[in-house]
C-alpha cells in the first residue's frame, strides 16, 4: 500500500500529538500523586477533605523554601482541577436481556411480592426534589440510557422514606463546601421492576441485581443510587466505574481508576455514612439507609403515589 508524503506528514503529526498528550497526562498524574500525598487530611473527615477552594488556596507553608512552597501551591491547585474537570460517562453499561423486556414487564405486573410477617412502619415516601431542589435527577430507568436499554419507569422521579430522604438532604448540604452536589439515579423502586431486572439479567451478572423472592432495599424506599455533580458546571463527575456497570470496577473498594476518582468516591461515601447510610460492597453508587428493615416491600407505581 502506498502512503503519500501528505499522509505521512499527517500521520506523523497525529503520533506527535498523541505523545504530547501522553506526556502531559503523565505529568499531571505525577503532580496529582504528590498533591494527594501531601494532603493526608483527606483520609480522615470529609469536612477536612480539602476539596474546597478555600482549603486548597490557604495554608501554612511552615519552613518550606520558596521553591517548595510554590510547588505545594501548584500541586494543590492541579489536584483541585483534576477533581473537578472530569465528567462522567453519558452512556450506561448494557446487557442483552434474556427475554424481551415488554414480555417480562407483563409477567412482573401480574406477579405478587413475597409475603412478609411482622410489624413495619407506615410508609411515608417523599419526593426528594421537594425537600431540596438542588438535588439533581438523572433517572436513567425512565429512559433508554440504562443497562436494559429500554425504559422501565413511566416517570423520572425519585422517592425515599422520609427519614432517609432527610438524611440525604443533610449529606447534600455537607458536600456543597467542596463544590459538589448529589445527583440521583434511583431511589424507591416498585417490586415489579426488581423482578424485571432479575428475570432479564444473565446468571453471571445476577450479583448486581436483587432477587425478587427476597425483595430489595430499593423496594422498601430506603436505598438510593447516586453520584456527585460539579456545582459550577452541573455535570456529573467520573468515578472508578460508570453507574450500573456490572464489573469489578463497580466494587466499593476497587483499587483502580485514577486517584482523583477514588478521592471523589471516598468523599461521597464518607458524607453518606455520616448520615446513616451504608454502601453496597459491589456498587459504589448504592447506599442503604440504616432503618430499612423497619419498612415493608412496596409495589406502588410512581404514578399512583400520593393517591
Amino acid at each position: 500500500m502506498h502512503i503519500s508524503d501528505h499522509n505521512c506528514t499527517y500521520l506523523s503529526a497525529i503520533i506527535q500529538f498523541y505523545n504530547f498528550c501522553t506526556y502531559f497526562w503523565a505529568s499531571l498524574r505525577a503532580i496529582e500523586a504528590f498533591c494527594l500525598r501531601r494532603r493526608t487530611r483527606w483520609d480522615r473527615d470529609p469536612r477536612e477533605a480539602g476539596a474546597g477552594v478555600g482549603d486548597v488556596l490557604h495554608g501554612d507553608c511552615g519552613e518550606m523554601s520558596g521553591m517548595q512552597s510554590c510547588l505545594r501551591w501548584i500541586s494543590r491547585f492541579a489536584c483541585l482541577l483534576l477533581l473537578h474537570v472530569s465528567f462522567a460517562q453519558q452512556t450506561s453499561y448494557r446487557i442483552t436481556p434474556l427475554r424481551p423486556v415488554p414480555e417480562l414487564r407483563a409477567e412482573a405486573l401480574k406477579a405478587r411480592p413475597p409475603h412478609e410477617s411482622g410489624s413495619f412502619r407506615k410508609p411515608d415516601l417523599v419526593e426528594l426534589t421537594t425537600l431540596d431542589p438542588t438535588i439533581k435527577l438523572d433517572i436513567r430507568y425512565a429512559t433508554t440510557n440504562n443497562f436494559l436499554h429500554t425504559p422501565v419507569y413511566t416517570q423520572a422521579r425519585a422517592f425515599l422514606q422520609r427519614p432517609a430522604a432527610e438524611a440525604l438532604v443533610r449529606a447534600n448540604r455537607e458536600l456543597k463546601p467542596y463544590g459538589y452536589g448529589l445527583i440521583i439515579h434511583d431511589g424507591y423502586r416498585p417490586w415489579y421492576v426488581t423482578k424485571i431486572f432479575w428475570d432479564a439479567t444473565p446468571n453471571d451478572k445476577k450479583i448486581f441485581v436483587a432477587n425478587p423472592a427476597k425483595g430489595s432495599v430499593h423496594n422498601r424506599g430506603c436505598a438510593v443510587d447516586l453520584s456527585l455533580y460539579d456545582l459550577k458546571t452541573g455535570e456529573e463527575v467520573t468515578m472508578p466505574s460508570g453507574y450500573d456497570e456490572m464489573t469489578r470496577r463497580a466494587y466499593a473498594d476497587y483499587p483502580g481508576g485514577t486517584a482523583a476518582e477514588r478521592a471523589r468516591r471516598a468523599l461521597l461515601r464518607r458524607a453518606m455514612e455520616k448520615q446513616g447510610f451504608t454502601v453496597n460492597p459491589t456498587e459504589w453508587w448504592h447506599f442503604d439507609y440504616k432503618d430499612w428493615k423497619q419498612y415493608p416491600i412496596l409495589n406502588v407505581k410512581f404514578e399512583d403515589l400520593g393517591k
